[in-house]
């Protein structure tokens, strides 16, 4: 007999929005109390529960058609791994803050280079801009992907790596807290390499 949990995650994977919001709302309560017992105490001033749950519903109904029903905890077990995983991405950023170097990023936003900066942090270590690329091609083809995005992704992306902003900046335009904006980029991040799929045409291969 098809359960209850299988029918709304198929209605969900076949765009169902209704179907995945009931499904979020049912498992919502217990997931928020497995991601408490996660975040240490060093984190609780820079992110919660909550942080972690707003990013992984988006990500849900962004890839609820990838969904496959298995035996390791149905969909409450995939929402919490994706839930697990920014999490372990906010607090790994989190602890990259108490070492930063920002000044090759704030350079790349001053001369007006961070649209190729950010295409080397999305490629492989080694890969670096094609010189063929001319600049105004690869802002063009960057925009492009960004308009496709989530505007909490798009935002986050355009704040901190194209206009050179602190994650305290992006933090407080966002009214977000530094978790939550580490998780909204490294997951935006994610979502522009599926999407500049084409970009390596900008790049070449490093000697």
């Amino acid at each position: 007999m098809i359960t209850v949990e299988e029918q709304l995650t198929t209605a969900a994977a076949q765009g169902d929005e209704a179907a995945l919001s009931r499904l979020l709302k049912q498992y919502d309560g217990e997931l928020h109390g497995r991601i408490s017992t996660k975040i240490g105490r060093p984190y609780r001033g820079s992110l919660d529960a909550d942080d972690v749950l707003q990013v992984t519903y988006l990500e849900a109904f962004l890839r609820i058609q990838q969904f496959v029903p298995d035996h390791s905890g149905g969909f409450l077990g995939w929402l919490t791994r994706i839930a697990e995983n920014n999490l372990r991405d906010a607090i790994r950023m989190l602890n990259r803050d108490k070492r930063p170097q920002p000044g090759k990023r704030m350079l790349a936003a001053v001369t007006g280079d961070s649209y190729s900066m950010l295409l080397v942090n999305l490629a492989d270590s080694t890969t670096s801009p094609s010189s063929g690329a001319a600049a105004s091609e690869i802002r063009s083809v960057v925009d492009s992907a960004l308009s496709d995005l989530p505007p909490d992704y798009s935002k986050v992306v355009r704040l901190y790596d194209l206009e050179g902003e602190s994650i305290e900046e992006v933090a407080r335009a966002m009214r977000r807290s530094r978790g939550a904006v580490h998780m909204l980029r490294v997951r935006a991040h994610d979502r522009l390499r599926e999407l500049l799929g084409e970009a390596r045409n900008f790049f070449t291969h490093c000697a």
